[in-house]
C-alpha cells in the first residue's frame, strides 16, 4: 500500500465527530430525558414556606381588613378548594442566606400557611423597594360591590342555591344575602348607590331596611345634599326611626275607642296622668314571645312585627351582628319559643 493510499484510508475511517470537537461533551441522552421543569422557562418556582419571611416594613398594617381573622379564613379555604392561582414575588434575604422575604402576596402566604400548604407559587424579583409595594396595593383592582352582585345574580337566575354560591366563592351565606339586596334596591337608595353616594354593601342594607319601614323618611333624608353617608349617620337614622316609632305606638295605646284616655285620670293640676291598669298575670301566657331560629347554621330570631315578602318567607334577625334579612323558612330551622 502506497503512503498516499493509507493516509486516505485514514481519512476515511476516522470520526467525523472529532472534527467537530462534540466528543467531549459526553452523553446527552439525559438531556432528552430531562423534564421540562429543567429548563428555566420564566414561570414561577415551587417556594417552601418555611423559608419565607414577611416584610416588617410592607405598608399594610395589622389592621388592615385584609389581614383579619374572617377574611384569612376565606381566602384559606378558597387556596384549599382550587389551589393559590397568582404566583406571589420574594426577594432574597439579605440576612439569612437561603430564605426569601415577601415583596407582595402577604395575604395569600398566610392563607396558604393555613390551608397546611408547604409549598406557594412564587417569582423571585430582587428588584423590589417599598415604593413598589405601595403602587401594587394601589393599583390592584377589587370586584365592585355591583360586579360581586351580578354574578351572584347570574347563578341564582341558573338556579344555584346560595349557600353554593357562599361556598364557591369562599364567602359566608350572610355575605351572599347582603349582594342579592344589591339586585333590587328601592329608587332613593338606587340612586344613592349607582351614583356613588354610598358603596358600603352593609349601609345599603341597613338603609333598606329602614326604607321598608319608614320610606318617606328615609327618601327625605338621602335627599339631603350635605348629607353623608356613613356606617354611623345610618345607625343615628335608624335609631331615631325606632324612637319614633315607639313614641308614636305608645301615643295609640292610651286612646281608647271614645277617643278619650283609656286608665287614665286628672291630678290635682288638672293635668292627664296615665296609670297602669292592674291585670291579674296568666302564667300560661307569654306577655312577649320571642321565635329563636337557625339559619346557615347561625343563631337568630323571627321578626314577628314586619310583613314578610311573600307566603312562605319571613324576616329574620341574626343574634351575633343583628343583621336583618328575609329567608325562605324551608331553609329555617326551629329552636325554641322564649318570653322577653
Amino acid at each position: 500500500m502506497t503512503i498516499a493510499t493509507k493516509n486516505k484510508t485514514e481519512k476515511t475511517t476516522k470520526p467525523l465527530i472529532s472534527g467537530l470537537g462534540l466528543d467531549s461533551m459526553g452523553d446527552l441522552s439525559a438531556l432528552l430525558d430531562a423534564p421540562a421543569t429543567a429548563v428555566n422557562s420564566g414561570g414561577p418556582r415551587q417556594l417552601d414556606i418555611e423559608l419565607i419571611d414577611e416584610d416588617p416594613k410592607q405598608p399594610r398594617t395589622a389592621n388592615n381588613p385584609g389581614f383579619t381573622d374572617d377574611s384569612l379564613n376565606e381566602l384559606s379555604a378558597s387556596i384549599k378548594l382550587r389551589g393559590v392561582k397568582t404566583p406571589i414575588s420574594v426577594r432574597n434575604n439579605p440576612n439569612a442566606l437561603g430564605r426569601f422575604i415577601i415583596n407582595h402576596g402577604a395575604r395569600r402566604f398566610r392563607g396558604s400557611k393555613r390551608a397546611g400548604l408547604s409549598t406557594i407559587p412564587g417569582f423571585i424579583d430582587n428588584d423590589y423597594n417599598e415604593a413598589d409595594q405601595v403602587v401594587e396595593n394601589l393599583q390592584r383592582n377589587e370586584l365592585t360591590a355591583r360586579e360581586i352582585a351580578d354574578f351572584i345574580g347570574r347563578e341564582l337566575a341558573k338556579g344555584v342555591k346560595k349557600i353554593e354560591i357562599a361556598k364557591a366563592i369562599s364567602k359566608s351565606p350572610a355575605f351572599v344575602t347582603q349582594h342579592i339586596t344589591l339586585l333590587d334596591l328601592p329608587d332613593p337608595i338606587a340612586e344613592a348607590f349607582n351614583s356613588g353616594q354610598v358603596k358600603d354593601v352593609t349601609v345599603v342594607n341597613e338603609l333598606v331596611t329602614a326604607y321598608k319601614k319608614r320610606p318617606q323618611e328615609v327618601s327625605d333624608w338621602l335627599d339631603d345634599d350635605g348629607q353623608e353617608i356613613t356606617r354611623g349617620s345610618v345607625k343615628l337614622l335608624r335609631e331615631f326611626l325606632d324612637d319614633k316609632s315607639r313614641h308614636e305606638v305608645s301615643d295609640e295605646d292610651v286612646i281608647d275607642s271614645d277617643g278619650g284616655h283609656e286608665g287614665v285620670e286628672k291630678n290635682e293640676g288638672g293635668n292627664v296622668s296615665k296609670e297602669k291598669e292592674e291585670r291579674p298575670t296568666d302564667p300560661d301566657k307569654l306577655k312577649k314571645a320571642i321565635v329563636q331560629v337557625k339559619h346557615d347554621g347561625r343563631s337568630a330570631r323571627l321578626i314577628l312585627n314586619r310583613r314578610p315578602q311573600t307566603e312562605g318567607f319571613a324576616w329574620l334577625k341574626y343574634d351575633d351582628d343583628g343583621y336583618e334579612f328575609g329567608a325562605n323558612l324551608a331553609d329555617v330551622q326551629l329552636v325554641a319559643v322564649l318570653e322577653a
